[in-house]
């Protein structure tokens, strides 16, 4: 089986479209297609927290960045033809679960229209030749099932987060379908776990906020400690998009849906993570919730990762006490003065050298 590292020959001078390159992992997989030599053209809203790792890793300087709302058809589709991309990765959206009850007409319009105007866009772009669109492993109907969704399994929401994101699906493969095959781009779609890693300051998300408690001596609050979710470092899932663009490039028969996270024994629960966490982090109060605070979120949720390891031969290589670990460690060394860049460089490094 070839390695699942990217190919250090097939990036270079590869003309890039990466919406959301101003927030978490879109800052990472910005980062990391810079390293590699690509042509990254970024189109996202400001970065939504301060502080943010698209300003640490400079990436203002390193992409050709726009700052523009997937919701504004126009200005989105004459930002496509000026950037004349061979390959996209559209990760831009409302990422958050608590945030979609608050704004859940908001949501929808960023996740379902924002990903239509894309891909409307891109039947205008003759250069386009592979898209991966990011949605989540939350866009089952969950079941509160035993074992692990496959891609077969049916689309579905409770939430607006979850809902938006199973609709973009949806909207994804009928332009697949419609236009965007008869056009030879392969367009596929990447369904990730739970991700953790440094550079993450959002707010509701669990080692974010335990972090900001802890670094300020307050206790963290967990709603839900008992919840299952297949967790990964923020490496693995982008690992795997580039991976799957290399080959949507060469074999275009591969465009479908991948659910790419842990192996499924690797899923924990919320109270498993945060005591390692805080194990790595040395210290830190938590107060644990009885399950039953805010409004409904999915009880248990894994993966089922069979398809992404038989046709793309794509496997996790951190377990998740790695990932925790080195997640804690960027965040206390860069509170202790080192750089961000720095800090990614040694996980990048870390990981390709992990390769199977």
């Amino acid at each position: 089986m070839p390695t699942s590292n990217p190919d250090p020959a097939f990036w270079p001078d590869k003309r890039i479209l990466l919406t959301g390159h101003t927030g978490f992992k879109g800052s990472w997989l910005a980062y990391w297609l810079d390293r590699l030599g690509a042509q990254v053209t970024g189109i996202a809203l400001p970065p939504a927290t301060a502080p943010n790792l698209f300003d640490l890793l400079q990436l203002g300087t390193r992409t050709a960045s726009q700052l523009l709302d997937l919701r504004e058809a126009p200005a989105l589709a004459q930002a496509v033809q000026q950037a004349a991309p061979e390959i996209v990765f559209h990760l831009a959206a409302q990422p958050l679960v608590r945030a979609s009850y608050r704004d859940p007409l908001g949501t929808i319009a960023t996740n379902v229209l924002g990903t239509a105007h894309l891909l409307d866009a891109l039947r205008a772009c003759p250069s386009a030749r592979v898209v991966v669109v990011i949605t989540t492993d939350k866009v089952y109907r969950n079941t509160e099932q035993p074992y692990p969704y496959r891609e077969t399994d049916p689309l579905g929401g409770h939430d607006p987060y979850s809902a938006s994101k199973a609709a973009a699906e949806i909207i994804l493969a009928s332009y697949r379908d419609a236009f965007l095959h008869a056009q030879g781009i392969a367009v596929a779609s990447a369904r990730a776990g739970n991700v953790i890693g440094g550079g993450d300051w959002s707010q509701d998300r669990l080692i974010p906020d335990a972090v900001r408690a802890w670094s300020q001596q307050q206790p963290l609050h967990i709603r839900r400690p008992g919840d299952i979710r297949p967790w990964q470092h923020v490496l693995e899932p982008l690992a795997a998009y580039l991976k799957l663009a290399e080959q949507l490039w060469h074999t275009t028969s591969l465009a479908d849906a991948y659910n790419f996270g842990p192996l499924p024994q690797e899923a924990a629960t919320v109270r498993q993570v945060i005591e390692r966490a805080r194990a790595a982090y040395g210290r830190g109060e938590v107060h644990w919730g009885d399950g039953t605070e805010g409004p409904h979120e999915a009880g248990c949720l894994t993966l089922e990762i069979a398809q992404a390891r038989a046709r793309l031969g794509i496997a996790p290589r951190w377990t998740l006490a790695q990932s925790i670990d080195r997640t804690l460690s960027w965040y206390h060394r860069l509170s202790t003065g080192a750089e961000a860049a720095q800090l990614c460089d040694e996980d990048i490094a870390a990981f390709l050298a992990d390769a199977p």
